[in-house]
């Protein structure tokens, strides 16, 4: 009987250290995933800023350009018949 009561004790000994081990683990597993993630979102951002830059210098730049197309097509008012335009008879 005292042999199956320590053979029970070790047991439950043995998954109360399996079960312990296993949450240290997964603690360490959870807080580096966190730092990874923390350093990975630092890098998406800051690349992301990068480019937000990059694309308002490319419209300060272009801005004045693009704006004169623009208005140049708007103001070079051309009449002429429409070439698909039929005369109904």
């Amino acid at each position: 009987m005292r042999i199956q009561f320590l053979a029970r004790r070790l047991k439950q000994a043995k998954e109360e250290a399996q079960m312990e081990y296993r949450r240290e683990r997964e603690q360490e597993f959870q807080s580096k995933q966190q730092a990874v993630s923390r350093n990975l979102s630092a890098e998406v951002e800051q690349a992301t800023r990068r480019q937000v830059q990059g694309m308002q210098s490319s419209q300060q730049r272009n801005r004045e350009r693009v704006l004169a197309q623009l208005l140049g097509m708007v103001c070079d008012v051309r009449p002429q018949v429409h070439p698909d335009y039929r005369i109904a008879a």
